[in-house]
């Protein structure tokens, strides 16, 4: 079959290129014709709160990307919708995640179906996002409106959808297991990579921080004195997304100074396999959540998680065999952390991830892909 994917991808960074690219590289690997249709323009920069979309990684020489969608150019929806149509691929998937880019999308999608040939699949990581704007519904609903079916990539977003449709075909698959990341690091080559002491104990706070991920809970949890009278430091990596300041006065009023490792600032994918490697748990604390590609990144490492129970976070998460799920508050944070390490849950949990990640293979999500059709 003949499929484009309209989306995220190098030159730009971030787990939704990943995403992307893995998924194109699985539909090469099963026989079909596969390609990527990226941006020229992602976001505005007024409107962008990181420091640069671009990656820092080579392009990756086995996939075709052709750079030609303009977020913002209603003309160039135009255009590629045009390209689209002629072309007549038998699929054209868009991976959804911001209202933003839903007149688009939309308009593109809209285009293309009109040859009678093309179907048009949205994989889902939200319909209603986590920072909620004025018009999110509205363009949310323009873009439901012009997709032929739906993956959703947990229970929450499926519910979610269909507060816009509930008579298009959809299916549920987990987000695949994030293993474009490269092998498992040795853990002291990987604290000697990090500057790191071989003889303390991390927990891992990674990805972009944004207030909704509740790396405040966190600092709030790693002030019991439990956890602060151990060889324990929480490593705190990724680029800041909202006031950075807010959380080094939280360290300092908390009396958390030397507990906690700042790398602030975008891990690039050649490193990422590091921290995780340094660290005995990944802590994802987070006040509300569909789905985190965090949680398949820590699968792949075979690493202990503790997430929290909201929205879809916990759905691909076995509390008490890969680690903890429980509610966002400190005190239950403190207590799951304070149970790992006195309780010396490491090995046990690394077994139950073992196990688990059986389940989140790219092949599901190319067969509910194709299902639809």
């Amino acid at each position: 079959m003949k499929v484009v994917l309209i989306g995220t991808a190098h030159p730009y960074r971030g787990g939704l290129a990943v995403f992307n690219e893995r998924l194109i590289r699985q539909f090469q690997n099963e026989g079909h014709e596969a390609e990527i249709m990226t941006f020229t323009l992602q976001y505005p920069s007024l409107l962008f709160p990181g420091k640069t979309q671009y990656s820092t990684e080579p392009k990756p020489s086995d996939l075709k990307i052709v750079r030609c969608v303009n977020s913002i150019n209603p003309f160039n929806w135009l255009r590629v919708g045009r390209k689209l149509r002629k072309m007549q691929p038998d699929i054209v998937i868009f991976k959804f995640w911001l209202p933003f880019m839903a007149p688009c999308f939309g308009t593109i999608a809209r285009i293309a179906r009109r040859n009678r040939t093309t179907k048009v699949v949205s994989v889902l990581d939200n319909v209603i996002p986590h920072e909620k704007r004025i018009g999110d519904r509205a363009f949310a609903r323009y873009f439901v409106n012009s997709v032929d079916g739906f993956v959703a990539m947990s229970h929450s977003v499926q519910d979610d959808l269909g507060q816009f449709d509930t008579v298009k075909p959809r299916t549920l698959c987990p987000h695949p297991l994030f293993d474009a990341f490269g092998e498992k690091a040795d853990r002291d080559a990987a604290l000697d990579f990090l500057g790191l002491d071989k003889n303390t104990r991390y927990m891992l706070f990674f990805g972009l921080i944004r207030d909704y991920k509740g790396l405040d809970l966190l600092l709030e949890a790693m002030a019991d004195e439990r956890l602060k009278s151990k060889n324990v430091k929480l490593i705190v990596a990724g680029e800041f997304y909202n006031n950075e300041e807010q959380y080094h006065e939280m360290e300092r009023s908390l009396g958390l100074e030397g507990k906690i490792v700042w790398h602030s600032q975008f891990v690039p994918d050649s490193e990422v396999k590091y921290f995780f490697a340094a660290a005995d748990i990944i802590v994802q604390p987070y006040k509300s959540a569909t789905q985190s590609g965090v949680t398949q990144i820590a699968y792949h490492f075979e690493k202990p998680m503790l997430v929290t129970n909201v929205g879809g976070l916990s759905e691909s998460i076995t509390g008490g065999k890969v680690g903890y799920i429980i509610e966002p508050q400190p005190n239950t944070i403190s207590e799951s952390l304070v149970d790992f390490y006195e309780n010396d849950r490491y090995e046990t949990f690394v077994e139950g991830v073992k196990e688990e990640k059986k389940k989140y293979q790219w092949s599901n999500m190319t067969a509910a892909i194709l299902k639809l059709l």
